[in-house]
């Protein structure tokens, strides 16, 4: 089954240096989640625009949908708008609702409508507006990249919106099945032939490993699973399913893996 994937990008010098903690992982993460729906990659991007404009070219060769946190201000270390264009090869030009708003709000404000607050309303030619609940400074959304500014009182409920506008037909498109095993007496090392064959004969599933050098008197492990996507509703996994764990746990098994524990989760 393919479904539709999610992505998201978090730019921003002050995240990789420390100097702010980044809150939207998980934050995007639950939002998705809380619709059935799930984040398949996140990367994190300093503010060097050339860096910047090769991630997103290659974003918008794919078929994600993506969702982009940071950036779109108006100073010196903001890319994200220009990276964008530059990376479709379109031109920023001034949209003229995001003028409107930043007009607006700065006539609520008693401020003027200054030629670097209007800067904030110059996005890649052909973009859509994304409503700023908070302060009326709007984001921006192309080929299903969707720009919302680094403040997470602004970013959480834009991202709602595009969900809720876009892409309810997702929702709860899908459920994942995820089958594991606690297993003592077996380095990763010596298993990653046996996940490689899984692999290559059941490519529809993903199996994953999650080492523990164990800690608070648990035991050294590696937690050993097997993970797919089926329909919601159904308490059956996909056809083939059961088969790949039983030669997956049957392998294990044969390399001298002690099986403590067996898990079963469907989300």
């Amino acid at each position: 089954m393919t479904t539709r994937q999610f992505g998201l990008f978090i730019f921003g010098d002050e995240i990789l240096s420390g100097k702010r903690q980044d809150r939207h992982f998980e934050k995007v993460k639950e939002i998705l989640a809380a619709r059935g729906l799930a984040l398949s990659w996140v990367f994190y991007l300093g503010d060097d625009r050339a860096r910047c404009v090769r991630a997103l070219r290659e974003s918008f060769a794919s078929d994600d949908i993506v969702f982009s946190c940071g950036g779109i201000g108006s100073t010196p270390d903001d890319h994200t708008r220009q990276a964008s264009a530059e990376a479709l090869g379109l031109p920023l030009v001034l949209h003229p609702e995001a003028e409107r708003l930043i007009r607006q709000r700065a006539a609520d404000t008693g401020q003027p409508a200054t030629e670097d607050r209007l800067r904030m309303g110059e996005f890649p030619q052909g973009a859509a507006i994304i409503p700023n609940p908070y302060n009326k400074i709007a984001g921006f959304s192309i080929r299903e990249h969707y720009f919302v500014p680094g403040f997470p009182v602004m970013a959480w409920p834009m991202i709602e919106w595009v969900l809720e506008t876009h892409y309810k037909s997702l929702f709860r498109a899908v459920a994942e099945f995820d089958r594991s095993m606690i297993v003592l007496d077996l380095f990763e090392a010596t298993v990653t032939p046996l996940m490689q064959s899984i692999t290559d004969k059941y490519p529809q599933f993903r199996v994953y490993s999650l080492p523990s050098a164990g800690e608070a008197g648990v035991p050294r492990h590696v937690e050993l699973g097997l993970k797919a996507l089926g329909q919601v509703g159904s308490s059956d996994p996909p056809a083939g399913f059961d088969q790949a764990y039983s030669e997956f746990r049957q392998g294990v098994v044969a390399l001298g893996g002690n099986i403590s524990e067996e898990r079963q989760a469907m989300r």
